[in-house]
């Protein structure tokens, strides 16, 4: 069975793309984006499976 790691991560919507590609190219896949306590900020949940 997998076993999973989680991170979670602010994120500057000025800058989405490449905040995003930088998790992706460490082996995080995004599971969900929300809203942050400013319209400026997004709040993103990664997983990985565990080493």
């Amino acid at each position: 069975m997998t076993t999973w790691e989680y991170l979670t991560a602010p994120v500057l919507v000025h800058n989405t793309k490449a905040i995003l590609d930088n998790f992706g190219r460490d082996g995080w896949e995004l599971v969900q984006i929300v809203p942050g306590l400013n319209p400026e900020n997004l709040v993103a949940y990664f997983k990985r499976p565990a080493a």
